[in-house]
């Protein structure tokens, strides 16, 4: 198993998230161990100290994964600010848990739907809100 790579979140996403994965049963999100795993592994940091190649919530990411080779641009949002478009992606679904906190260059093995794994590269960030000093959205 590869290593995996360093993970920065802004303490202002944690808490947000934190409050949403407790009132969240397992049932309903598989992957709520793997996320709550992963927040705790990682550096938090304040919003204005993210460095500008990491992925945030509300960042657009452009990432491509690896076993199939498709690349995409997403939004990563809370689940409450899905909606019609396919331009967001929730930090609930596989991929968006494994993007959050990735810096540009970073790959991350994740549990995919099925029991498969996929790796998860991030290749550029169109836009990050602490990068754009949008510290408390």
């Amino acid at each position: 198993m590869s290593r995996k790579p360093q993970l920065i979140l802004s303490s202002l996403d944690v808490d947000r998230l934190e409050a949403l994965l407790e009132a969240m049963p397992a049932s309903a999100f598989p992957g709520k161990a793997d996320l709550e795993a992963e927040i705790a592994r990682a550096d938090i940091v304040e919003p204005s100290d993210i460095p500008p190649d990491v992925v945030t919530m509300n960042s657009s990411v452009n990432f491509d994964i690896a076993e199939s080779g498709k690349q995409f641009q997403l939004t990563l949002v809370y689940p409450k600010d899905l909606d019609d478009t396919s331009s967001k992606i929730s930090v609930f679904a596989p991929v968006g848990s494994a993007l959050l906190g990735l810096a540009i260059g970073d790959q991350l093995a994740w549990p995919s739907v099925g029991g498969k794994t996929m790796t998860v590269r991030v290749t550029g960030i169109s836009y990050q809100p602490e990068r754009a000093g949008d510290l408390h959205r």
